[in-house]
C-alpha cells in the first residue's frame, strides 16, 4: 500500500447516453411467456413474479428520475482513492460538530452507498459518515484484478480511514458489512472504537452452515430453527451462483436491465421484514431503484458477484474474529432464539432487538437503525 495516497474529488455525473440506453433496452425487453394459474403479481415463491417485474421495470423506465436521485447523491462529498491497486469510491459526510465520531459504514451485498442515503442525515450531528464502496461495488470499480475478499478489503478500509485523518474511528456494518466492521475491530483493536453491528432474524438459517447448534434447544426450538433454515435453502441459489460461478451470471446481469431489476429486487421481498409487501412496498421504490440503477451503470452486477467468489475461495473464516473492542447489535425482524444462537453467555451489553424491519435497516428503519448506533456510542464513549 505505498502508491499515491491522494484524495481525488468525485461526482457522480452518468452519461446521457447510458441513461437513454438503460430505458432503451427496458422498452425493448424480450418478455418471458407467462405461467397460467399463479397470481402473478404477489406469488414470489418461484422468485420476483412477471406482472410485479414488469410494472417495475415500466416505472424506472417512465417514472423514476434517475437524475433527481444522482442530484441527492452529489449532496454529500465523495472522491476515490488507489489502496492496493484498486480504486475506492467514498462518501464523506462531515459533521458540523466538533465532537463528532469518525464512524465508517460498511453495506454489503445487494446494496450500496444508496443503501444508507436516509441514514446519513440521521447521523451526521454527531458522527463524520464515510461510506466506500466494496471492490467491484457501485464506483468501486472496475476491479483491478482477482483476490478482493473480505480480508483484503479491511486492510485497505483502515488505510481509506488513514487518509482521512481518521486515527480512530467507529463502524458500523451489515451483511458483508458486519465481517468488515468485525474484522477491523480485531485487526484493528487499538483503532476501533466500538462496532455496531446490524442483523435480522434470518441470521438462524446459518445455524449449522456457519454457527453452531446452541446447548440446550428443545424439540420445538429446534423445529424453529429448521423451519428458518429450510426457508433459507430456498433462498440460496444467488450465493451459489455468486459463489462458483459468478462469470456466467455476470454476463446476464451486465447486458440485461429486467435481469438485474429481478436478481435484486427479490432479495427485498425475502429479506425484508413484512412478508406481505412487495419490494417496493417495503423500502422507498425510487431508494430502491437508485440502488440497482447503480449497479446497472457501473455493472457491478457481474464484479460485485465476484466477491463472493473470492471469499469462498479465500479459505478466511471470517467468523473467527474475537476482538476486545466493544460490541453492539441491532437484530431486525427479530426471532426469539437470535441471541441464544449469537449471544448465549449474554457476552454483548448492547443488545437490541426489533420486530421492524428486516436485512436493510437502514432502508427500511433508519430512525430506528440511526437511535441504536447513536445510543450504543454514547455508552462506550
Amino acid at each position: 500500500m505505498n502508491e499515491n495516497n491522494a484524495l481525488t474529488p468525485f461526482r457522480i455525473d452518468i452519461p446521457q447516453a447510458d441513461v437513454d440506453d438503460l430505458r432503451r433496452r427496458l422498452a425493448d425487453t424480450r418478455w418471458p411467456h407467462p405461467v397460467p394459474g399463479r397470481d402473478e403479481r404477489t406469488d414470489f415463491s418461484r422468485g420476483t413474479p412477471l406482472t410485479y417485474l414488469r410494472e417495475l421495470a415500466d416505472y424506472w423506465r417512465d417514472g423514476f428520475d434517475w437524475r433527481a436521485q444522482e442530484a441527492a447523491l452529489n449532496e454529500h462529498e465523495q472522491f476515490t482513492t488507489v489502496v492496493d491497486g484498486q480504486t475506492f469510491h467514498v462518501v464523506h459526510a462531515r459533521s458540523a460538530n466538533p465532537d463528532a465520531i469518525p464512524i465508517v459504514l460498511n453495506h454489503g451485498w445487494p446494496g450500496s452507498l444508496a443503501e444508507y442515503q436516509r441514514l446519513i442525515p440521521l447521523l451526521t450531528d454527531d458522527f463524520h459518515v464515510v461510506i466506500p464502496s466494496l471492490p467491484g461495488f457501485g464506483f468501486s470499480t472496475p476491479l483491478s484484478g482477482t483476490g478482493w475478499e473480505l480480508a483484503r478489503t479491511t486492510e485497505a478500509y483502515a488505510e481509506i480511514m488513514t487518509r482521512l485523518g481518521y486515527e480512530r474511528f467507529a463502524a458500523h456494518g451489515t451483511d458483508i458489512g458486519t465481517g468488515i466492521a468485525g474484522r477491523l475491530a480485531a485487526i484493528f483493536p487499538e483503532r476501533v472504537i466500538g462496532t455496531h453491528l446490524g442483523s435480522d432474524g434470518q441470521v438462524l438459517g446459518l445455524v449449522g452452515v456457519k454457527l453452531p447448534y446452541p446447548d440446550g434447544l428443545s424439540d420445538e426450538e429446534t423445529a424453529q430453527i429448521e423451519a428458518v433454515r429450510a426457508r433459507g435453502s430456498a433462498d440460496r441459489g444467488y450465493y451459489e451462483m455468486q459463489n462458483h460461478r459468478p462469470d456466467t451470471i455476470g454476463a446476464a446481469l451486465a447486458d440485461s436491465p429486467v435481469g438485474q431489476l429481478a436478481w435484486i429486487s427479490e432479495k427485498f421481498k425475502t429479506w425484508t421484514g413484512d412478508a406481505y409487501r412487495t419490494p417496493d412496498e417495503s423500502v422507498d421504490r425510487d431508494q430502491l431503484l437508485t440502488n440497482i440503477s447503480l449497479y446497472w451503470f457501473t455493472r457491478s452486477g457481474a464484479s460485485s458477484a465476484q466477491f463472493y467468489y473470492e471469499g469462498e475461495h479465500s479459505g478466511v473464516d471470517y467468523w473467527a474474529t474475537a476482538s476486545t473492542v466493544p460490541a453492539g447489535w441491532a437484530v431486525f425482524d427479530t426471532h426469539p432464539l437470535v441471541r441464544q444462537v449469537m449471544d448465549p453467555d449474554r457476552a454483548i451489553g448492547h443488545w437490541s432487538e426489533f420486530t421492524e424491519g428486516g436485512h436493510f435497516p437502514a432502508m427500511e428503519e433508519p430512525g430506528l437503525l440511526a437511535d441504536d448506533i447513536r445510543a450504543f456510542f454514547r455508552s462506550i464513549t
